[in-house]
């Protein structure tokens, strides 16, 4: 039971403060609560916290400093830290659980979920502490979950649990494994004795003693592989094989990943190492008890960047081509030419438009005129160098932005375009269309150019002049 745990509030607004302390004394907790954050230190030094529960938007020193501050505190900075924010979950959430929050919490907010959370991380802050003193030794434990809470990624976790549990227990394998939930494979994501090892696909049929403790989450300890009869299913397997099998005891620790996919903590003797016993499974237990908030942290933190990414790629992305669009083109260009003329360098740009595409359209339709637009960005990327940056501006027009490359790269460039293009039989297998393309360049340093709207204009210029002068070539 979490009752009678000890919940710091930090939150400038008296009547949520006074509403918060009520409802969870009501609960069973010691409530205590300030309007800043400012000695928070001191605070926590005079009084045992469980829990903080800490606003983001405080006056004098904010929630994220607070938050940083006591993370980087040695004595407090393993305290479940909640934060409250009234503005909606983006960068802050992210750099709230980069910088070891436990959770973000939106206002407003359910009262029986925010209850939830807070039994949660008090579970949560409890088991790690049962776990730490628990252990054979306080010291290698600490160090792991240091070692685990630092890390940025699932990855690095897995790494690090691996490694120091092998190191800790003094075996030659250990390894952690994501079941595929396909009934057939799991995935072996970190192991001791292959630290390269990240993805390897293995059959469940051939590891039976893994099989049932991710069923039902029971630790499984085996201290003799040759007598047990969970491996009879194999044993014969291994001698069609040909195979020898040096492990001579296994440990299974079952575990779940934001209490949903099942994985397990895979330990094995082999060799002249001690065989496991009752205290080796009784310390991986308590490790992964432990290391399960983080895992499910780092998660969290992982999904918040993934989601990120996502939200500005679909606002920076052309829907139908993939390439940028028009607002990030801006942005680039201005970086573009900020760092020719920091470097003394020089740049080039370069406006595509379709020849006659509207006649195209009204002759194949708007559905093949969209086809032949993709396939022409894909003309594009494949000559792309990993410098350059491809934009789609809207319609039948194209900006080819080419770093560090004066008028005569340039000019390669579009007269290798124009031979691409016109070779290319585009459209469909019923409807094959052939296109050309006029080009207009413009290049920095020109004296003409002094920003990013010159520069698109003197490109937009040259490209009328192509258009003007016949089609199908280019001008600058």
């Amino acid at each position: 039971m979490t009752r009678g745990s000890h919940v710091l509030i930090v939150d400038d607004d008296e009547s949520l403060n006074r509403s918060l302390s009520s409802i969870l004394g009501a609960e069973g907790y010691r409530i205590s609560s300030r309007d800043t954050a400012v000695d928070l230190i001191d605070t926590l030094n005079q009084d045992t916290v469980d829990l903080l529960i800490l606003d983001i938007g405080l006056p004098g020193v904010d929630g994220l400093s607070a938050l940083d501050t006591v993370k980087r505190h040695p004595v407090h900075r393993d305290l479940p830290i909640l934060i409250l924010s009234g503005a909606p979950a983006g960068e802050a959430s992210v750099e709230a659980l980069g910088l070891g929050a436990a959770d973000f919490v939106t206002k407003p907010f359910r009262l029986d979920d925010f209850l939830a959370r807070i039994r949660a991380h008090l579970r949560a802050g409890r088991e790690l502490t049962e776990a730490r003193s628990a252990a054979r030794s306080e010291a290698e434990l600490t160090a792991l979950l240091k070692e685990a809470s630092s890390a940025a990624s699932p990855a690095e976790i897995f790494q690090a649990l691996v490694r120091r549990i092998a190191n800790g227990l003094k075996i030659s394998r250990c390894s952690i494994v994501l079941d595929d939930e396909n009934g057939e494979t799991a995935t072996v994501v970190s192991a001791f004795e292959s630290p390269s090892l990240r993805h390897l696909t293995i059959e469940l049929r051939r590891y039976p003693e893994l099989l049932g403790p991710m069923v039902t989450l029971a630790p499984l300890l085996i201290t003799d592989v040759g007598d047990d009869p969970i491996f009879a299913s194999v044993r014969e397997l291994w001698r069609i094989e040909g195979r020898l099998v040096p492990t001579t005891s296994v440990a299974v620790v079952p575990f779940r990943i934001k209490a949903h996919r099942p994985g397990a903590f895979y330990l094995r003797t082999a060799g002249d190492d001690d065989r496991l016993a009752p205290a080796d499974l009784d310390f991986a237990v308590r490790v992964i008890e432990a290391a399960n908030p983080v895992l499910d942290r780092a998660y969290d933190f992982e999904e918040a960047l993934r989601r990120q990414d996502e939200m500005r790629q679909l606002a920076e992305t052309d829907p139908l081509t993939g390439l940028f669009n028009r607002r990030a083109l801006r942005e680039r260009l201005e970086r573009e030419i900020s760092r020719a003329e920091r470097n003394n360098t020089v740049m080039s740009c370069l406006m595509l438009d379709i020849d006659l595409f509207k006649r195209l359209n009204d002759t194949y339709g708007h559905e093949l005129g969209d086809r032949v637009l993709v396939q022409l960005a894909d003309l594009l990327r494949r000559e792309q160098r990993a410098m350059d940056v491809l934009a789609r501006l809207g319609g039948e027009e194209f900006v080819v932005v080419l770093p560090e490359t004066g008028m005569r790269g340039a000019r390669i460039y579009a007269e290798r375009i124009l031979r691409k293009v016109g070779a290319a039989t585009l459209g469909t297998a019923q409807h094959p269309v052939q296109i050309t393309v006029s080009i207009g360049i413009a290049t920095f340093p020109d004296e003409r150019v002094t920003d990013t709207d010159s520069l698109l204009r003197l490109a937009d210029t040259n490209l009328l002049r192509a258009k003007a002068d016949g089609r199908n070539r280019y001008r600058d």
